[in-house]
């Protein structure tokens, strides 16, 4: 059994890289936002690097723990921020393009700083299990949140990214799951629980459902792993340089 000294430990090396990861993302979206004109997220305090902001109960708590009882991969999500649509400016589905991509590209340079912390310990001599193990999550964490993220599936960032490329006519007829935070059956469930429950939650329980049965049946394996160690090299392929440079 671990010690507690253990669980804490290993809680610290997993938790800082993902919730650090979860809140860049959700705060890169906002600041795209505000540059586009919509400052709503600004308004809620969301251009924040404190993960706290950025938490949602169900989403950040206890889908993780009922995915990884599930399949052992804690999927989840942070809370998303609120983009007020009319707010940005034109051509709008551009903006939102551009708001969506802005999450991943977050991770993107995460992932790359993460990298280069893994050569400087590596060109340092230093061997602190600790900080490596680290450095490996949050390699591995960011590259999993572009891979998922940018998969063109609502309400994924990489729909609002193939909205922007498509004729608006088009995108217009796709599916998509509203992004407010309006209760689901509140009168069936009791009042904290629907005050919990929203249509953000049930969109990323549909999909994480969906994520589920596809592991489940060997359909993913292959790309999700192949593609997140294409993002871990691409990570250190930037980080090379960068880190060249530092020393």
């Amino acid at each position: 059994m671990n010690s507690p000294d253990a669980l804490v430990r290993n809680a610290l090396m997993f938790g800082i890289p993902v919730l650090y990861a979860l809140a860049l993302h959700e705060a890169a979206h906002g600041y795209m936002a505000r540059y586009l004109g919509d400052d709503s997220s600004a308004k809620e305090g969301r251009l924040s690097l404190n993960p706290l902001r950025h938490i949602d109960p169900f989403g950040t708590i206890l889908l993780p723990m009922l995915m990884y009882w599930l399949i052992a991969l804690p999927f989840g999500y942070a809370k998303p921020v609120m983009i007020e649509y009319d707010s940005l400016r034109e051509p709008k589905i551009k903006s939102m393009a551009w708001v969506g991509l802005a999450g991943p590209a977050a991770n993107l340079a995460m992932g790359v700083a993460w990298a280069i912390a893994g050569l400087l310990l590596s060109a340092s001599g230093m061997h602190n299990s600790f900080l490596r193990g680290m450095v490996q999550v949050g390699v591995s964490f960011n590259a999993v949140m572009i891979v998922v993220n940018m998969l063109p599936i609502p309400p994924l960032d990489g729909s609002n990214v193939v909205a922007g490329l498509l004729p608006e006519r088009v995108m217009r007829a796709l599916p998509s799951f509203p992004r407010d935070e309006v209760p689901v059956l509140p009168g069936l469930l009791p009042l904290r629980l629907a005050n919990w429950l929203t249509w953000t939650d049930v969109g990323g329980v549909l999909l994480f459902c969906t994520l589920i049965v596809l592991i489940k049946l060997h359909v993913l394996d292959s790309f999700m792993l192949k593609a997140t160690q294409m993002v871990s090299s691409l990570f250190s392929l930037i980080a090379s340089p960068i880190s060249f440079l530092l020393h």
